[in-house]
């Protein structure tokens, strides 16, 4: 039987998608309110003379976490998209003439291991077994608490296990227990340079993000991640979720411990249960009145942010031979361009890079005989951020890409479109205009992640990836689903009381 009560999410990201579907199934009444005129929050898409780029993400790992909450739905990711492991997953470069392919293949894997480094296959066995280890009881014990409380993670098996995590060990000192060769270490640290802390200053725990790369594999969902957002928004709306877009949400108005009502663009709205995907310290700090909020401006300026990103979308009238669908460019010092994102937070001197290349997978997103590329590169967040700096790392970037492939691209660039600090803000009231929420560090994980509920509020809870469990596309669908229940417990306990 339907519920009666209504429920307003704020923002249709993966997170703001993941609440509502699982609302709605239960019986909710649930409207959707998003600023921009697409769907998908960072996974929105851009089209540009037959080019069309996924503006945000673009690595699906962790196919599990999908498969899992399409299966709340009698679904599977096959009834939305096909699906594609990449082999290889991925190319580093270290230098010109000097790269190497990730395979798919585990043997294959180990083979390369050993090619770089004799003897280290062996040690790959052990690394692998043990980030197994941490994302299973991650996946299945940790990621799904709310974490309200330090309460929630004691008990004598959650102690032994937080211990055999690795908690308290960091990522640079764990790989190097197993690896000497600096090609392997730089290969098994990328990953965490996205989690906000240098791999000295990040648990070891996070070992299990190459687990997820190098076991479960580098996949792609033919028509672009997009195709995510396309199968959440067919899933909500065939379980009556109502999408309003062009809607941005300007006051929630708080009266007697509770949303009242919720103001945007477009009239007034009114809700029994508010769950705000948005840019949590946006809700926190301008859409909520200064009684009604958890955090001080303090607080909120002294967190420690995962990086922003300068990124490029570039469609070319040639195909760019010699590159794979995903390339690291780590011809340049790791730790220097951390620091400068970290510790000495600047414009990077001599930064690292990513190119992505989908057209190598999926022909459909670029014009006969062209090529989709996608630069990304990693910078602090809260940077000046203006159109010369931007255009003199467009050169920077597009230079050592030529250099290091061998490929000249910027003659036969036809689509060019840049975006960064500023972009993030304005479209997403990104909070310094981070690209991916909180760093990972020990002290900002589970309880001492920003509070999914509002401690003025009854009816406030927030979702996404500045709160639980963190930031990643996956940890933003089981964000989205722990909201869900919580927001079920909160309503019927009210109803009880009624």
């Amino acid at each position: 039987m339907d519920k009666k009560e209504r429920i307003v999410v704020i923002g249709a990201g993966f997170a703001g998608l993941a609440t509502a579907c699982v609302l709605a199934k239960e019986g909710y009444q649930v409207t959707i309110l998003e600023k921009n005129d697409q769907p998908g929050g960072r996974a929105r898409i851009w089209e540009k003379d037959g080019f069309t780029f996924d503006m945000g993400p673009s690595w699906y790992w962790m196919p599990d976490v999908f498969d899992n909450f399409y299966a709340l739905f009698g679904k599977q990711a096959s009834d939305f998209y096909r699906l594609k492991r990449l082999d290889p997953g991925y190319r580093i470069y270290y230098g010109k003439d000097d790269m190497l392919d990730v395979p798919a293949d585990m043997q294959q894997l180990e083979k390369l291991f050993e090619s770089i480094e004799p003897g280290s296959s062996k040690g790959l066995q052990e690394f692998l077994a043990q980030a197994e280890y941490k994302y299973k009881v991650s996946m299945s014990d940790y990621v799904f608490r709310p974490s309200h409380s330090i309460t929630e993670f004691i008990d004598f098996q959650m102690i032994r296990k937080s211990l055999s995590m690795q908690l308290l060990t960091s990522m640079s000192s764990h790989v190097r227990k197993y690896f000497k060769s600096p090609r392997l270490i730089k290969m098994l640290e990328f990953p965490v340079l996205f989690l906000g802390a240098t791999p000295k200053d990040t648990p070891a725990m996070y070992s299990m993000m190459n687990y997820a790369d190098l076991a479960l594999g580098t996949w792609y969902p033919m028509g672009g991640m997009n195709e995510i957002v396309k199968a959440m928004v067919s899933i909500a709306e065939s379980q009556g979720v109502e999408i309003k877009l062009n809607t941005k949400v300007t006051r929630l108005e708080v009266a007697n411990g509770k949303v009242s009502s919720i103001q945007t663009s477009n009239g007034t709205y009114e809700a029994d249960m508010v769950i705000s995907g948005a840019d949590y310290e946006h809700t926190d700090q301008h859409l909520l009145p200064k009684s009604a909020r958890n955090y001080s401006e303090k607080y909120w300026d002294t967190r420690t942010m995962s990086p922003s990103s300068l990124l490029f979308y570039i469609g070319t009238n040639k195909r760019v031979d010699g590159i794979q669908h995903h390339n690291l460019f780590f011809d340049e010092d790791f730790d220097r361009h951390a620091t400068e994102i970290y510790k000495q937070p600047q414009w990077p001197g001599a930064p690292l890079f990513y190119v992505s290349c989908s057209s190598k997978t999926d022909p459909g997103c670029a014009p006969e005989g062209g090529e989709n590329l996608f630069f990304l590169m990693p910078i602090a967040p809260d940077l000046k951020d203006d159109e010369a700096i931007r255009e003199k790392y467009f050169d920077l970037l597009i230079d050592r890409f030529e250099r290091i492939t061998g490929q000249s691209i910027r003659n036969s660039i036809v689509v060019k479109r840049s975006y960064a600090l500023d972009d993030f803000k304005a479209d997403y009231h990104s909070f310094k205009g981070n690209a991916y929420g909180l760093a990972n560090t020990l002290a900002q994980t589970a309880f001492f992640k920003p509070a999914m509920k509002a401690k003025h509020v009854k009816n406030l809870l927030h979702t996404g990836q500045l709160t639980v469990p963190g930031p990643g596309v996956p940890p933003a669908l089981i964000s989205g689903q722990i909201a869900a229940k919580e927001a079920m417990k909160i309503l019927e306990k009210s109803r009880s009381i009624n």
